[in-house]
C-alpha cells in the first residue's frame, strides 16, 4: 500500500494477503468528470480506515453501476455467489420474501475492494447490526428538499431537530445525503427496537410540520413536497437502508455522503450557499485526513430516547399526543416542564431566528 492508505491499481492487486482480480479499471463510471472505475476503487481504498467501522457487522445492500451513473443500476441484497470464500455474510430473515436474505458483511479492506470491483458505487448498510437485527443502534431523519428548496433548506430544519435533542440532553450528527439533501443520525447504541424508534421520528416530524407548516412536510406524497423539506422519519425500518457515511453517489460527480460539523451546517445556512455542503471523492479523503472522522460518536455514543407518553421532559400536549398518537397508544395530557427561572419550556427549546418557534403554544393535535 503507498503512503497515504491508497491501493495501487494493476489487474492483479494483494490486499491484506487477500488476492484480487481488478477488470476494466479504465471505464469511466462518472462520463461528466470522466471519473474512472479505478478512481472509485482507489477512493475507497483511501477512505476505508473512517468507512470500514460503519459497516463492520451490519447487513449491507450494494447498489451497482456496472456501466456507470448515466446508465441502468440495480440493488443486489443477496452476496452474490461468486463471491470469494473469504468474504463474510450474514442471512437475515425477510418476513417479505418469506425467506432469509443473504447479506454481505463488509468487514475489512479487501472485502470492501472486491465490492468496489462491481461498482456497487453506493453503499448502503442496516441500521443494526447483523447479530441483533432488531436493534438499531441509531435513528436517522432524512432532510430530503423538494424544489426549488435545497440542501440550505434541511439546514435550517435539521438545526431545529438539533435544538430538539439538546432540549432532552442528546446529541445528533449531520452529514450531507451527497445528493440533495442532509441527514441527521441520533445515535443510541443501547437496547430498543424499531417500534421504539420509527414511531419517536415519526411524532418529531409531525411536530416539526406542526411549527412550522410553510416549510416542513412530513408526508412524502410529491405533490406536497414543492419548495418544502419532507422529513423522512421511514427511514427507521428494519427493512430499508440508508446510505452509509463516507459512500459515493450515483450522481454526475462523484459526490459523496459526507459527515460535517454543525458549524458548517449554521454557515451554509447563514449564506444561503448550497455548494458549501458538496463534497466530491478526492476533498473527503482531505477532509478526514484533517478533521478525523466526525461520525465516529454515532458509533460510540450510549443514549435513550426519552418515553414521550410518560411526559419525560415532554413539556407540551402537542408533542406527547403526537408521540402516543403515532404509536396507537391513547393520548394523554403532560404537564409543562420549567426551567430554572419558571418559564415553561416546550421540546423544541428557546426562539429560533428563523421566524416560528417551538415555544409558543401550541393546540393538541
Amino acid at each position: 500500500m503507498p503512503k497515504g492508505g491508497g491501493l495501487a491499481i494493476s489487474p492483479v492487486v494483494e490486499v491484506e494477503g487477500k488476492r484480487l482480480n481488478l477488470s476494466n479499471l479504465d471505464k469511466v463510471l462518472y462520463p461528466a468528470s470522466g471519473f474512472t472505475k479505478g478512481q472509485v476503487i482507489d477512493y475507497y481504498a483511501r477512505i476505508a480506515p473512517a468507512l470500514l467501522p460503519h459497516l463492520q457487522g451490519r447487513p449491507v445492500t450494494m447498489k451497482r453501476y456496472p456501466d456507470g451513473v448515466d446508465s441502468e443500476y440495480f440493488y443486489e441484497k443477496n452476496a452474490p455467489k461468486h463471491r470469494p470464500d473469504w468474504v463474510q455474510t450474514a442471512p437475515v430473515w425477510s418476513r417479505h420474501n418469506r425467506r432469509h436474505i443473504n447479506y454481505l458483511l463488509v468487514e475489512d479492506l479487501p472485502t470492501l475492494t472486491w465490492l468496489a470491483n462491481l461498482a456497487s458505487l453506493e453503499i448502503h448498510p442496516s441500521l443494526a447490526l447483523a447479530k441483533d437485527i432488531n436493534c438499531p443502534t441509531m435513528m436517522v431523519f432524512d432532510l430530503d428538499p423538494g424544489p426549488p428548496a435545497n440542501i440550505v433548506q434541511c439546514c435550517q430544519v435539521g438545526l431545529w431537530l438539533r435544538e430538539i435533542f439538546e432540549h432532552w440532553g442528546l446529541q445528533c450528527f449531520p452529514k450531507t445525503s451527497g445528493s440533495k439533501g442532509l441527514q441527521v443520525y441520533v445515535p443510541l447504541n443501547t437496547p430498543t427496537t424499531y417500534e421504539v424508534t420509527k414511531p419517536f421520528a415519526n411524532a418529531l416530524a409531525r411536530l416539526l410540520e406542526h411549527d412550522h407548516s410553510e416549510l416542513v412536510v412530513s408526508d412524502m406524497k410529491k405533490e406536497v413536497r414543492t419548495g418544502k423539506v419532507f422529513v423522512d422519519w421511514s427511514q427507521n425500518d428494519e427493512h430499508k437502508t440508508t446510505v452509509s457515511v463516507y459512500s459515493l453517489r450515483a450522481r454526475e460527480h462523484p459526490t459523496v455522503s459526507t459527515p460535517v460539523s454543525w458549524e458548517e451546517v449554521e454557515k451554509a445556512l447563514k449564506k444561503k450557499d448550497a455548494g458549501l455542503l458538496v463534497f466530491e471523492a478526492p476533498k473527503v479523503v482531505e477532509r478526514f485526513e484533517k478533521l478525523g472522522n466526525l461520525h465516529a460518536p454515532v458509533l460510540e455514543l450510549k443514549q435513550k430516547l426519552p418515553d414521550l407518553r410518560a411526559g419525560v421532559a415532554a413539556p407540551q400536549p402537542a408533542t406527547v399526543d403526537l408521540a402516543a398518537q403515532a404509536e396507537d397508544a391513547p393520548s394523554r395530557r403532560a404537564s409543562s416542564s420549567k426551567n430554572k427561572d419558571g418559564a415553561t419550556r416546550t421540546a423544541a427549546g428557546k426562539k429560533t431566528s428563523a421566524g416560528k418557534t417551538a415555544a409558543k403554544k401550541r393546540r393538541a393535535v
